[in-house]
């Protein structure tokens, strides 16, 4: 199958392939979600209505055997945002997606009822129906599908809550084992594909030919300086913080700066973190019997992921990212690894984003659904959700709306979209990615946290405002070129510190597309995409004045360094000037 678009529109039962126009030929991931959304979908539109459109599209050098390269971009209107939408994830999908020949698939149309599966290999793509997997959870139908297409297969989903039209609806993919655990979370995806009548995607990749790489010799020479770069250094190396420990590694280094928050970002530390920090999280999933470490996709070789599971390697959920972690536990005052695994697996079953579900139920427990650390009653809501009450179909739609619903006052959200698990009142940098980018709140988007807390590609003092305006700008910039590139984010922290790997980098993608890149075009293609989506979001009705934290942030002060956050308005405005 040589290298082209799946158009899908289940409206009117087509199916088509179309060549990659010249535009999208060279570029991945983002820069081709972004562009086809920006192209396509009109920006006034409502998210859930016939003309939006849903973007999947693998990066660059995904499918290749480039190191840590297995992600993929999926793309669409934010039923929660009401912007453009970008979530990025990390799974065998896409490599298999790539090595069919796929630079994206687009969904549209809009069914009166229904749901399909679409089923994709080298030979044809066609739709089968899906009716008798739906209203059940991912972790019972991804079993079934593979007892009826075999264990070699991926799937993308949309879960209970994309049945629900649900704001907080991920897109759900699996990981190596067959888990319905790998998710591009937020944004409420799920929630589009849904809604376009489509249920599933299966990618059977027997026989598919592989990614073309265009010059040899110079993608060799640059995954050899990559390869060396991630495993010399202290974070990504074998036996390095994040394959022992994880991402959840970030607990204690977090909580110690005084920027974990805790009970609905009322606090910055709590001495009862280290009872969900990645350590003893790693001890106990050899006392479990879970996987630790494990990859995301093959060809990883930073493996900071892992299988959570219950006593014996029971029930397995997959990983706990320290996001997940730290949503569905310190900021729901909730400090038991085991409820919060029960917790996660929940999220993964009904396809909810983590991030935005403990920031609900935060918001919940703030509001008096229930009291802080309550986990029992937290995994009750979470049945209302998997019932479809109206409680629980409150809860799906995020943190914004459940605050509306329940007068609160301090609801941590930018653009609709819930913020992850750094407060910005003692990480600014990162506070100022949540408060401009195009996304909502989104650590991703501008991970400033790199150097404010890791010192990495250098140090910024985290609690000093003066220099993060410039800092996330240039964060978002590279962000914004690593989700198109298909390397992994976490990438970024051996080429920061070291301009061989860095190179190295650039060189594998000039390798895919037969031609020099380098390190400016690496910054060119980041402009390129906050451009496009900053022009969406401009014609969407978005202004400066949505580029801003919640009030609470400006007016409390975050114990224990009693800060609040205080990058002017005018420096946040400056950041998307050219």
């Amino acid at each position: 199958m040589a290298e082209g678009i799946l158009r899908v529109n289940i409206e009117k039962g087509e199916i088509s392939y179309e060549d990659v126009p010249e535009d999208l030929q060279k570029l991945g991931g983002r820069a081709v979600t972004s562009s086809i959304v920006a192209d396509e979908v009109p920006s006034n539109c409502h998210p859930l209505g016939p003309n939006n459109k849903l973007v999947l599209a693998p990066g660059i050098v995904t499918g290749t055997s480039a190191p840590s390269s297995g992600r993929m971009s999926a793309g669409a209107k934010s039923p929660l945002t009401g912007g453009i939408k970008e979530s990025n994830v990390g799974s065998r999908f896409a490599q298999t997606m790539a090595k069919l020949g796929l630079k994206a698939i687009i969904v549209e149309g809009m069914p009166e009822d229904g749901y399909k599966l679409l089923h994709i290999s080298q030979e044809d793509a066609k739709f089968l129906d899906a009716s008798k997997l739906s209203n059940i959870g991912l972790y019972e139908a991804y079993e079934k599908i593979h007892d009826e297409f075999g264990d070699k297969v991926d799937i993308c989903s949309a879960g209970i809550a994309g049945e629900m039209k649900a704001s907080n609806a991920g897109l759900c993919f699996n990981d190596i084992d067959g888990l319905s655990s790998r998710y591009a979370g937020r944004g409420g995806l799920g929630a589009v594909m849904a809604s376009r009548g489509l249920k599933f995607i299966v990618l059977d990749g027997k026989g598919a030919s592989g990614v073309e790489i265009k010059d040899k010799e110079m993608f060799e020479r640059g995954k050899k300086k990559l390869v060396k770069g991630l495993k010399e250094h202290d974070v990504t190396k074998p036996g390095g913080a994040l394959s022992s420990f994880g991402t959840n590694v970030l607990i204690n280094i977090l909580d110690e700066s005084g920027g974990l928050p805790h009970r609905n970002f009322s606090a910055g530390s709590d001495e009862n973190a280290e009872k969900v920090s990645g350590e003893k999280k790693a001890d106990m999933i050899k006392e479990l019997g879970g996987v630790r470490p494990h990859v995301c996709s093959p060809g990883c070789i930073i493996q900071c992921s892992e299988v959570w599971t219950k006593k014996g390697g029971k029930d397995p959920v997959g990983v706990l990212e320290y996001e997940s972690v730290w949503a569905l536990g310190p900021n729901c005052g909730i400090y038991d690894l085991k409820i919060i695994g029960e917790l996660n697996r929940a999220c993964n079953d009904l396809g909810l984003d983590t991030i935005e579900m403990g920031n609900t139920i935060a918001v919940a427990m703030e509001g008096g659904m229930l009291e802080f650390g309550d986990g029992k009653g937290a995994l009750k809501l979470m049945d209302e959700i998997r019932k479809k009450t109206h409680t629980g179909r409150l809860l799906a739609n995020g943190a914004d709306l459940v605050g509306k619903a329940l007068g609160v006052y301090r609801v941590p959200t930018v653009k609709g979209q819930s913020i992850p698990a750094y407060d910005p009142r003692a990480v600014k940098g990162i506070g100022t990615t949540y408060a401009t980018t195009t996304m909502g709140a989104d650590h991703t988007a501008g991970y400033t946290v790199a150097t404010e807390i890791l010192s990495v590609g250098g140090e910024s003092d985290p609690l000093d405002p003066s220099d993060k305006a410039e800092l996330s700008k240039n964060f978002q910039i590279h962000a914004g070129f690593i989700d198109s590139s298909g390397y992994c984010l976490f990438t970024t922290f051996a080429t920061l510190d070291d301009p061989e790997t860095m190179e190295g980098m650039a060189e594998t993608i000039g390798g895919v597309i037969g031609e020099e890149f380098t390190v400016e075009d690496m910054e060119k293609m980041g402009k390129q995409v906050l451009a496009i989506e900053r022009k969406f979001n401009k014609e969407a009705g978005f202004t400066d004045k949505d580029d801003r934290l919640p009030e609470f942030m400006r007016e409390e002060p975050l114990p224990p360094h009693n800060e609040v956050y205080d990058v002017s308005d005018e420096e946040l405005d400056m950041i998307h000037e050219d």
